[in-house]
């Protein structure tokens, strides 16, 4: 079924998620992490979790994480910080019962040095993705217990999908679109649609994009695998790429498909 050539430039009006092109390097060079209190032992616990997440959203290759050689860097995790702040997330809150400052959860921010984080990609054979980072228009169909429906950024029929995948989409200096309800109706979107048609009218409807993307997928709960059952297609550098994943939180869906999707636009291989 033949998608209209109109409907890119109107998914790409409204835009989720950080800035499209990335272009404020140093937050490339910056990561988070949820840790209980401020004190020494949470805190390295935290500048794990940080380098893990720096080197990913750096090199956009979630498989970095596997390669030979991060485990002994992890291991060191906190010489690699340039400098780190703390957010109580429950500032405001007054302290209570027998809570006190230890134990009050906390953002910890990361910062890195180029000099001192692009050799440990080096090391781990990949390089920063500091190219301007295309803004992906998500095309997702979904099946749940009762209904089909395209996600649309003014919905409402699951109003938490749209916030989850933009939170999937933050920690990878990604920034995503999805199609208003106007759009889905004008363009004729269902879930036959998304689910049925060619990667090459993908192809059609990203060129005139300027580098944008299209993410197509269906995302059917299944009982039986107490779960998403999920499928995903994008095209990218003239190459098309699908990949599933079954039995998984919404949430885990959308991380599964901005991991892959980073991994393809950073030339790092397949999902």
């Amino acid at each position: 079924m033949a998608m209209s050539r109109m409907l890119l430039p109107l998914l790409f009006a409204a835009g989720l998620g950080g800035p499209a092109n990335a272009g404020d390097i140093g937050r490339l060079y910056q990561s988070d992490a949820i840790v209980t209190g401020t004190g020494e032992i949470n805190r390295q616990i935290g500048f794990r979790e940080c380098l893990g997440e720096v080197l990913v959203k750096l090199s956009g290759d979630p498989t970095i994480l596997d390669a030979p050689g991060f485990a002994a860097l992890e291991a060191e995790a906190g010489s690699f910080v340039s400098s780190f702040s703390y957010r109580d997330r429950l500032e405001g809150i007054p302290i209570h019962d027998e809570q006190g400052t230890h134990d009050r959860p906390h953002d910890l921010t990361c910062r890195y040095a180029p000099p001192t984080i692009d050799p440990l990609l080096a090391k781990l054979g990949r390089k920063p993705w500091l190219a301007p980072r295309p803004v992906i228009a998500v095309l997702l169909a979904v099946e749940d217990q009762r209904r089909r429906f395209v996600l649309a950024r003014d919905g409402d029929e699951s109003p938490y999908m749209a916030d989850s995948l933009r939170a999937a989409a933050t920690p990878l200096a990604l920034s995503v679109t999805l199609p208003d309800r106007a759009t889905v109706a004008g363009g004729k979107l269902d879930f036959a649609t998304i689910s049925q048609a060619s990667l090459e009218s993908f192809a059609r409807l990203a060129m005139p994009s300027e580098g944008d993307v299209t993410l197509a997928g269906t995302l059917v709960w299944s009982d039986q695998a107490r779960g998403w059952n999920v499928n995903w297609r994008m095209l990218s550098a003239g190459k098309s790429y699908e990949w599933q994943i079954s039995g998984v939180s919404f949430d885990d869906a959308f991380r599964n498909a901005l991991r892959g999707a980073a991994r393809i636009l950073s030339r790092n291989g397949s999902p």
